[in-house]
């Protein structure tokens, strides 16, 4: 009877391994293709829940995102959870990703501090109860920042394939 639990012990020790790391699948997104892809989702996903001018209805601009790269919900599925079962890999994809993100947000203040200082440096207030849709300015951020992107990956070649 000791034997039985020493090997019953053995297997259950053999049997806790790790099953996360996944095979490379056929049609994985590159690494370089990735870091644009995943900048351009997290500016995307931080605009849903936003109104349009008019206050009326939400943009998804996630949809645009995979449009722009021209690839579907499934294949990015796919590659994101290969990547994140590689920790290493993706957390070298996130910093890239993050320093995109940082990269644009100092190109915007700089354009705001620009278009303010043209414009006499006047404040946006915005009052509670009323927004006047006019006076709102970039309404349309998260496309103009997905652009931005575009440029600035305009040199790199990016391998997509479908």
């Amino acid at each position: 009877m000791k034997y039985f639990y020493y090997i019953f012990f053995c297997l259950f020790l053999f049997s806790c391994t790790s099953n996360t790391i996944y095979k490379q699948p056929k049609n994985l997104i590159p690494k370089d293709s990735m870091v644009a892809l995943l900048t351009d989702m997290y500016i995307a996903s931080s605009a849903n829940g936003k109104k349009d001018k008019l206050l009326k209805r939400e943009k998804n601009y996630t949809i645009l995102v995979y449009e722009k790269y021209k690839i579907d919900t499934t294949r990015f599925d796919i590659s994101n959870k290969y990547y994140t079962s590689k920790i290493e890999e993706y957390t070298e994809i996130l910093e890239k990703v993050s320093s995109n993100i940082d990269s644009l947000s100092n190109i915007i203040k700089k354009e705001r501090s620009i278009y303010d200082s043209i414009h006499g440096g006047k404040k946006r207030i915005m009052n509670d109860s009323t927004i006047d849709p006019r006076e709102m300015e970039y309404d349309d951020m998260p496309q103009m920042l997905m652009e931005k992107n575009s440029k600035l990956l305009k040199g790199r070649k990016l391998n997509i394939k479908n």
